[in-house]
């Protein structure tokens, strides 16, 4: 092995240290944003996801570094998410299970770009979780970047109903059959 080689300095830190992972994640995540990106129009929306990109790499060195994201960031990301969630009401009204007229939970599927937005938001789900294990480890973490990791995962939900709002796609709810029964 050659350090000249070298993707990241720290590949090889020992395996329960989660803090690699975490950064290999976040930049799968901000790389996806920055496809994402690719196959939207409008421009509020592509400088959205470009700061949302930043963002999260901000967000990257954190379990190592310490925060690198602010209230007022999260307050920012706050407001676009509703805002999305705002924009995608009123054609979701008609859902049965529905909580404020958004359904629990949709099939992520539609159009290229919706199903990109499902793929980040699953991804972030899984940030939070490495999140969770690392701070189970004992390690001090910030509860600011598991609100702001799970409110990504939140606006990348809406944002893909928005964009198969946007294509003319209809949304199909899903329901589970295990979810929700009684015992």
């Amino acid at each position: 092995m050659r350090n000249e080689y070298l993707a990241y300095c720290f590949l090889y830190d020992d395996t329960s240290d989660l803090r690699c992972d975490f950064e290999i994640l976040s930049d799968e995540i901000s790389s996806m944003i920055g496809l994402l990106r690719s196959l939207v129009s409008g421009e509020d929306l592509r400088e959205d996801l470009s700061r949302l990109n930043e963002l999260m790499y901000h967000i990257n060195p954190s379990p190592r570094m310490g925060t690198g994201v602010s209230g007022d960031e999260f307050i920012w990301l706050q407001e676009k998410a509703e805002e999305l969630r705002r924009t995608t009401l009123e054609s979701l009204s008609g859902f049965s299970s529905s909580r404020g007229g958004i359904p629990k939970f949709v099939l992520p599927q539609g159009c290229t770009a919706a199903s990109y937005s499902h793929v980040i938001r699953n991804r972030c789900k899984a940030l939070v979780r490495l999140l969770s294990r690392h701070k189970q480890q004992g390690h001090k973490t910030d509860d600011l970047l598991f609100d702001f990791i799970n409110l990504f995962s939140g606006y990348f939900y809406f944002l893909a109903l928005k964009l198969n709002k946007d294509a003319g796609v209809e949304e199909r709810e899903f329901k589970s059959r295990a979810y929700g029964q009684p015992e």
